[in-house]
């Protein structure tokens, strides 16, 4: 059964009906626009039809029921497109008021910034209603176009909580990275790392959580980030005839640095870094080539105290890294978690 569409005189004018006509313009050079940019043409639509709203203050201006009733007149006018239900438009609505302020204090005029067309709808969606600020859905814009995320994967990274952890590992690498590559080097590290997809165990092993990031590399470098390559495991040193063997080599493509990475599944112990430092300048030996930067090393262990990790990070010569990791919690946890919701 079609909606019936209800018009009130006392609520609704020639400036509405003329508003409406426009809209419905608009939608139809949308429409040709989509067939070159469809992502593009669509989301500026949006962008201007929720502009209108709050700049002609359309609740105020017809009724409470406005939103609604555009609803109608476009999907009557429009049967076969999708977009136009009443929760969408406040969705749109939503969007552009989350992100106005500050594009006003930035560029002056409410325009759609133009890398926001990069990205489907469906994750606009998810960034503006997850992010607690604006800084933090533009991170999560950029990470998406940069990185392609899937909306699946966006809403995993944010879950997790890319953009609270990305950067903000503890580390020394302002006394051993020059200043002019230390941001670039600081932003690949991250302060804790998720992987939920190796089962948390009563007594969790280190090769057992080396050999589930291993079978499941692509989901562990995703958790890494963008530009990390995975060298191998177990990754052997000879020096002067003795072998030592190193967790986990990556190496960084953008940034052209081999980063040796350790795994504890216990609390951080000033012991690991003497163990990690000697791992991170054997590399630089033994596989460092002449264009390559000098090595990094990361320990990801079960937990840590800062005070403890800086002290011990702090008269080291090589670069380092310490964050934590998170497991998938135990079934009868996540029942127990359930259970208190």
């Amino acid at each position: 059964m079609k909606n019936k569409i209800i018009r009130s005189s006392s609520k609704m004018d020639k400036s509405y009906s003329k508003w409406i006509a426009d809209l419905k313009q608009r939608f139809r050079h949308a429409q040709i626009q989509t067939a070159i940019r469809v992502n593009s043409g669509m989301l500026e639509f949006y962008w201007s039809l929720a502009q209108d709203l709050v700049k002609q203050k359309a609740e105020e201006k017809w009724g409470a029921g406005v939103v609604n009733q555009i609803s109608l007149d476009l999907k009557a006018e429009f049967p076969e497109a999708k977009g136009f239900s009443t929760t969408n438009l406040w969705n749109m609505k939503k969007w552009y008021l989350f992100y106005a302020e500050k594009l006003q204090q930035v560029v002056g005029v409410l325009e759609m910034p133009k890398n926001f067309a990069l990205i489907p709808w469906g994750q606009h969606i998810a960034i503006f209603t997850k992010s607690e600020t604006v800084d933090e859905a533009l991170f999560y814009i950029n990470k998406t176009i940069e990185n392609n995320w899937s909306r699946a994967v966006l809403v995993h990274q944010m879950e997790t909580g890319l953009y609270q952890s990305l950067g903000k590992s503890v580390n020394n690498f302002g006394l051993t990275i020059p200043e002019t590559e230390r941001l670039d080097v600081s932003e690949i590290l991250k302060e804790s790392y998720t992987f939920d997809f190796i089962p948390a165990e009563q007594k969790l092993k280190e090769r057992n959580l080396e050999s589930g990031l291993e079978q499941n590399i692509m989901r562990f470098l995703l958790e890494l980030g963008k530009g990390f390559a995975f060298v191998g495991r177990q990754v052997e040193l000879v020096v002067e005839g003795d072998s030592f063997f190193i967790d986990m080599l990556f190496y960084h493509i953008r940034l052209k640095r081999y980063v040796v990475v350790e795994l504890k599944v216990e609390e951080f112990s000033p012991s690991f870094i003497g163990q990690l430092g000697f791992y991170v300048t054997a590399s630089d030996h033994l596989l460092k080539q002449k264009d390559d930067n000098p090595t990094i090393g990361l320990l990801i262990c079960k937990s840590k105290k800062k005070t403890v990790v800086e002290w011990s990070l702090a008269n080291m010569v090589s670069p380092i890294g310490v964050a934590e990791y998170k497991l998938l919690p135990k079934a009868e946890d996540l029942q127990k978690q359930i259970d208190e919701l």
